[in-house]
């Protein structure tokens, strides 16, 4: 058979098997309403179920259709993709694996297939043989569009999980009236840069602060990428009418410092927090006396 007439052949193929799904999809839906996937995810309803068997079944319809049994972008797809997501995370979230998700949609093939194969009169015919392979090749199209959903759905969860972990990591303190602070611990990268940076020009703002205090006690290392953030968030902090202050150099940092060139001129650094809250203080006309050692007796 020339690549043409194969090309015909498949597509008259695969408008059969879009036209069983759409006579059977009553059958169908009904059937799958009680499979794993659906059943485990749509437990208040059974109806409920069938109806989202049923669109998942003209998703397959209409990709049958158009001849694109292989094809993940096919337009039927597209229009359950939000559905079958969250389906897949559903699933996700009770605590079943990839490959069990995986296995759950390859179950739905056999029922269909049953049914195909009683439409014709020869279930061993040719005919029949290739509507089962091309609807077979549809079904594993499915399991991959459902997967790949459910990893984009996967990843979108991790990055918001991660922005959520970086405004916990960063958070903004109020030491005094008109003093904010932002102790830093770990690695100090572009994306939780960002963030700290966010979080101290609303801190400022919602405080009136006129001193911000970035407390690098607990960064390992300062490098020429964590001293060029430090001065982009000291830069930010002026334009917003608050004087920065960096504490936390430790003589290992600031040798470090010294050794890149860095020049840190421009902004005031303290050796510990308190130092830069003392400094703080003094700037607002703020004096704090020392109390008497712990066990001295005032009398």
């Amino acid at each position: 058979m020339r690549v043409s007439e194969q090309g015909a052949a498949e597509e008259s193929t695969a408008v059969l098997v879009s036209e069983f799904l759409q006579r059977r999809q009553e059958q169908i839906a009904q059937r799958w309403a009680d499979a794993d996937l659906f059943r485990t995810v749509f437990t208040v309803s059974r109806d409920e179920a069938v109806e989202a068997c049923k669109a998942v079944v003209d998703a397959l319809s209409e990709a049958a259709a158009a001849g694109r049994v292989d094809d993940i972008t096919a337009p039927g797809f597209r229009r359950v993709r939000d559905q079958l997501g969250r389906m897949a995370a559903s699933r996700a979230r009770t605590g079943a694996s990839p490959g069990q998700i995986a296995g759950e949609v390859a179950d739905l093939r056999q029922p269909v297939i049953a049914l195909l194969r009683g439409e014709f009169p020869d279930p061993a015919g040719d005919q029949a043989q290739e509507c089962v392979l091309a609807l077979t090749r549809l079904t594993g199209t499915l399991r991959v569009v459902v997967m790949e959903t459910a990893l984009s759905a996967g990843e979108e969860v991790i990055a918001r999980q991660r922005e959520q972990l970086l405004e916990v990591a960063t958070p903004v303190i109020k030491l005094w009236d008109g003093i904010v602070a932002v102790p830093l611990i770990g690695t100090l990268d572009s994306a939780r840069s960002q963030v700290v940076m966010e979080s101290l020009l609303n801190a400022i703002v919602a405080e009136r602060a006129r001193h911000a205090i970035l407390d690098i006690t607990g960064v390992p290392t300062v490098d020429s990428l964590v001293a060029q953030h430090l001065m982009k968030t000291v830069a930010a902090a002026r334009l917003m009418g608050a004087e920065c202050v960096v504490s936390g150099i430790r003589p290992a940092i600031a040798q470090t410092i010294v050794h890149l060139g860095i020049d840190l001129g421009t902004v005031v650094t303290r050796s510990s927090l308190a130092d830069a809250l003392a400094y703080a203080l003094r700037r607002q006309g703020i004096v704090v006396a020392s109390g008497p050692p712990v066990g001295v007796s005032l009398s």
